[in-house]
């Protein structure tokens, strides 16, 4: 009798030793998402509406203005990274350069400045000199790094354009490089910066911005300021 007792109570501690030791071993409950749930992706202005049909007028919504630029087929950058002049090429490497079909506008993108976009445009009615700037005064030399657009500046020299200026962009295709792509087109050519969702037009007319950028006032050596 006290051997059966003994093994009874042998039996009844290692089901509950097992039932103990099961209960550890479940996994815990997770916090993640259920398999399958779609995660959230930044919103592409360009899915949500049709291109519009012609270039984008002043102060256009950014997303038109996005959607417009990429509606035109890329052009193949592998072109567009010489300039020359009168007659002698130079590679430029990474960096970028073109030019309208017009000559309004030449640009030009510099490693030395994080890769930012800078023009020269033929502007009919560019900024004044300041009275506190000295040197030569370049109207209608224009940066784009996104954040900001400057118009109007002094240099005392060339710059990114001492080795002359890229090729012909087509009007109606468009170029990628590093956060931008701009169109070239007859009304002017169009630029973004998908870092900042910042645009531009550049034409002889004037300068253009959209999305962010708002006039603000100039430092003393800038002729006209925007900023996001």
């Amino acid at each position: 009798m006290r051997i059966a007792v003994m093994i009874a109570a042998s039996v009844l501690v290692a089901g509950c030793s097992q039932a103990v030791d099961g209960q550890a071993e479940q996994p815990s409950p997770t916090l993640s998402a259920p398999s399958g749930t779609a995660q959230p992706s930044p919103s592409s202005p360009s899915a949500t509406s049709p291109p519009p049909a012609t270039a984008p007028a002043a102060r256009a919504p950014i997303g038109e203005v996005i959607r417009w630029i990429e509606a035109a087929p890329r052009a193949e950058p592998g072109g567009f990274h010489t300039v020359s002049r009168d007659g002698t090429s130079t590679d430029l490497g990474e960096d970028v350069a073109f030019t309208t079909p017009s000559g309004t506008a030449k640009c030009v993108t510099d490693r030395r400045a994080e890769g930012a976009l800078t023009c020269l445009v033929a502007l009919l009615d560019p900024p004044a000199r300041p009275s506190e700037v000295y040197g030569e005064w370049k109207g209608g030399w224009v940066d784009f790094p996104g954040i900001t657009l400057d118009v109007g500046s002094a240099h005392a020299d060339p710059g990114p354009f001492a080795d002359g200026f890229g090729v012909e962009l087509p009007y109606g295709q468009a170029l990628n490089f590093g956060d931008y792509r701009c169109r070239a087109d007859p009304a002017g050519l169009f630029c973004v910066n998908y870092a900042h969702q910042s645009a531009v037009r550049f034409g002889d007319a004037g300068i253009e911005p959209f999305g962010c950028l708002q006039q603000v006032a100039p430092p003393p050596e800038i002729g006209a300021r925007f900023s996001c």
